[in-house]
């Protein structure tokens, strides 16, 4: 347990599981000193939104009204 109360996952646990940086786990309490880890699955395209509007290209991708179609957005020039 380190001073910022983060656990660490031995190496070989997170190889064969899969785990990866940024990933989340909840932690349930089964007994005195005993602790249950659970990965928090991430929803698909999570994150996708501000990813897009983190875009170097300003004005590139900006979110559109739901009464919107795809007729109506306007594609910037890249020229």
């Amino acid at each position: 347990m380190s001073s910022k109360g983060q656990i660490v996952l031995p190496a070989e646990i997170r190889q064969q599981d899969g785990v990866k940086f940024g990933q989340k786990f909840e932690v349930e309490r089964i007994d005195c000193r005993e602790y249950r880890l659970k990965r928090i699955e991430r929803r698909r395209n999570e994150g996708l939104v501000n990813l897009l509007l983190a875009c170097p290209v300003k004005g590139w991708f900006k979110p559109f009204r739901s009464t919107e179609t795809t007729d109506d957005i306007k594609f910037p020039n890249f020229e």
